[in-house]
């Protein structure tokens, strides 16, 4: 689900804010973008010449374990499998360090599983203004939240 919600590309992309992006939803970091390498767990690859699908399918599975730890350490309350698919599809989305001091986590982390939803729908905006497509996103990982 994650990665049809991302996209994939190959080559750098602008995302919906205007942010330097690549693969599967990954931004590419202000290292990243001084050095044109980004370090896989095989070894430094130049992303200006664009990614292989190996890679693209690497960068993801790394970046996606990085969202799973962050979840796993942050969350103190227990989630069935389909929270923590939800919460995972989230957190790649808005980033680890907009889960680690969101409203969302302190409500999950005080028992409050209901409020989840709702704190979900307040992350619409991009650059600033309500993004169609991340009102569809929300939608979709509030439904697999309450599934």
């Amino acid at each position: 689900m994650l990665r049809s919600l991302e996209g994939s590309r190959n080559e750098m992309y602008r995302d919906s804010a205007g942010l330097p992006t690549i693969g599967v939803g990954h931004l590419l970091t202000k290292s990243e973008l001084s050095s044109g390498k980004i370090s896989l767990p095989s070894g430094a690859v130049d992303w200006h010449v664009g990614l292989t699908d190996e890679q693209v399918v690497e960068l993801f599975s790394h970046d996606l374990g990085t969202v799973e730890k962050v979840i796993s350490t942050y969350v103190k309350v227990p989630l069935t499998q389909s929270q923590f698919d939800s919460l995972a599809s989230f957190t790649f989305n808005v980033g680890t360090p907009a889960l680690r001091t969101s409203t969302l986590l302190k409500k999950l982390n005080a028992g409050q599983y209901d409020q989840v939803p709702e704190q979900m729908r307040r992350w619409v905006y991009s650059a600033g203004l309500i993004n169609p497509g991340l009102i569809k996103r929300r939608e979709r990982e509030v439904a697999l939240w309450l599934a």
